[in-house]
């Protein structure tokens, strides 16, 4: 019973995929753009994906621009975004004089944000979608995506402080201090409000702690205090500097 059941559902299945191929073949430009619409209606954007290419590849139709759209916009959705970001160039190579060039620009930006990987680790399509979204920017200053564009950008901004952060740390853990530093000051330099502003602050207080450098230790520790006190860290640092006061005070007395 259960070997016709799934022989059942075999020739269905070959039969759907038959009359999927035989609509593909004989459908004209505007009947392929009824029928991926459809299934992209439906959810079924894999589906869709063959009949807008065949509009593309196979047609001289008006309707060619707005089926290479489309086709990039099924890649976005399934977030297929290398591929969604090579049909979105091609409509911009292609289609150049339309009204949806900016909106490409835009996605493009927002595949490669997509893409990027955590701040832990290489960064370099980060890079590329602030790259992108600023030619948007530039070039579309008064499109409607623009906000969000500007969004995107600060928040590509905040991932490479992360990077930075990332990398100070993994030098605070192996007490290279001073490698440790010059990325911690950077993010300091910024003046954010912020929780790496925060940790950068914190962390080149306990350095300082720990090389017993009593006076950056605590100039470092009343700009920490300026902004982020009645914290747990905060608490902290005061007594650690209080006991290494007292620790130099000793040594002293013994001089």
């Amino acid at each position: 019973m259960a070997k016709k059941i799934f022989y059942g559902i075999m020739v269905l299945i070959i039969l759907s995929a038959c009359s999927g191929n035989r609509q593909l073949k004989q459908s004209n430009a505007a009947e392929a753009m009824k029928i991926a619409d459809a299934y992209v209606e439906r959810g079924k954007l894999k589906k869709a994906i063959p009949f807008y290419e065949k509009i593309i590849n196979e047609s001289n139709s008006i309707l060619m621009a707005e089926a290479q759209m489309k086709l990039a916009d099924c890649y976005f959705q399934r977030h297929d975004y290398i591929d969604a970001r090579f049909e979105y160039e091609e409509f911009i190579r292609r289609f150049s004089d339309s009204r949806d060039v900016a909106k490409a620009f835009y996605k493009i930006g927002v595949c490669y944000f997509e893409l990027s990987l955590a701040p832990h680790y290489d960064q370099t399509e980060t890079f590329s979608a602030i790259d992108a979204f600023t030619e948007y920017i530039d070039r579309f200053p008064f499109d409607e995506r623009k906000k969000d564009a500007v969004e995107y950008i600060n928040k590509c901004r905040y991932k490479l402080l992360e990077k930075r952060y990332y990398n100070g740390y993994a030098y605070y853990k192996i007490s290279d201090f001073p490698s440790a530093l010059l990325y911690f000051e950077e993010i300091i330099a910024l003046n954010n409000l912020n929780e790496l502003d925060k940790k950068s602050r914190y962390y080149s207080t306990m350095m300082y702690i720990v090389r017993e450098d009593i006076i950056n230790a605590s100039e470092m520790a009343e700009t920490f205090y300026t902004r982020y006190d009645n914290t747990p860290e905060a608490r902290k640092l005061r007594n650690k500097i209080a006991n290494l006061e007292k620790k130099l005070q000793k040594r002293k007395d013994k001089e």
